[in-house]
């Protein structure tokens, strides 16, 4: 798996959800920048941009990905949906119109790039807008989008016995960052499973975020280590609790989550 840059600080965390699916999209499917450009209608530069967070993607961009890696690009769209939100509202406080220039109809002419042209207007389609309007009103009600995780969609070999919300169908959800989740670790042929993610590989160090970090939060807790919040978002006191878990175990000591430490966080 490669090692991508840390996004940038000040990023929105509705762009960076997004940023973080689309980049484990790509990494999924094997597909290098190149290839990635060979098969869209984006340059290697634009996707460069894209998945480092430099610039948010089109919905078309969105859509191409999905449809090159084989996914279904629904709820792609609705984090894209939540992520145009906050970035436009970014540019407006910021009171530029982002690092793609000047954009709109009164604006210089459009360059080749199809990536840098001016944002185009939004096209809801009646089921797309549903979602979302769902997604915000639960958000309002509880103050927390409530959903089982997204199916793994890894390797075969990891879904082997995958715990109740690692196989559940498909559901829309972003990860709040300081919102708790709920851990329910159960033993599963033979392995400890709280039901997120089914992965023994998966890399995670600070700023990660995903199902998988949620599931080794949950499982760290589960040993007596505690992360702090189950939020999802790998943070200073998650990474501290996997440095304590590590040193119990006899592991390297660096607080990054990989293989050898999914291994003991399993048993």
């Amino acid at each position: 798996m490669p090692r991508w840059k840390e996004l940038p600080a000040t990023l929105d965390p509705r762009v960076a959800q997004l940023v973080v699916q689309l980049r484990r999209l790509k990494d999924r499917s094997g597909l290098s920048l190149a290839s990635l450009a060979a098969k869209t209608s984006y340059s290697a530069s634009s996707w460069e941009r894209y998945l480092n967070g430099r610039q948010l993607p089109s919905r078309d961009a969105v859509e191409e990905i999905a449809r090159v890696c084989g996914t279904d690009a629904t709820r792609l769209l609705v984090l894209h949906e939540l992520a145009e939100e906050a970035w436009s509202s970014s540019r407006t406080e910021a009171g530029t119109a982002g690092p793609s220039g000047p954009a709109g109809p009164s604006g210089p002419e459009a360059p080749a790039d199809p990536s840098l042209s001016p944002a185009r207007p939004r096209r809801r389609t009646g089921l797309l807008a549903g979602v979302a309007a769902a997604v915000l009103v639960v958000a309002l009600a509880v103050g927390l989008l409530i959903a089982r995780p997204w199916r793994d969609d890894g390797p075969k070999a990891d879904g082997a016995g995958a715990g109740a919300g690692a196989s559940a169908s498909p559901s829309l959800f972003v990860f709040v960052q300081g919102r708790s989740r709920p851990c329910d670790v159960r033993r599963e042929n033979g392995e400890l499973r709280a039901g997120y993610s089914p992965t023994r590989t998966a890399l995670m160090d600070l700023k990660s975020s995903g199902w998988e970090v949620l599931e080794a939060q949950c499982l760290l807790k589960h040993h007596g280590f505690d992360p702090g919040l189950t939020d999802g978002a790998y943070g200073e006191r998650s990474k501290e609790a996997a440095r304590r878990f590590q040193k119990d175990r006899g592991l390297v000591v660096d607080g990054i989550v990989g293989p050898d430490t999914w291994k003991e966080l399993r048993k």
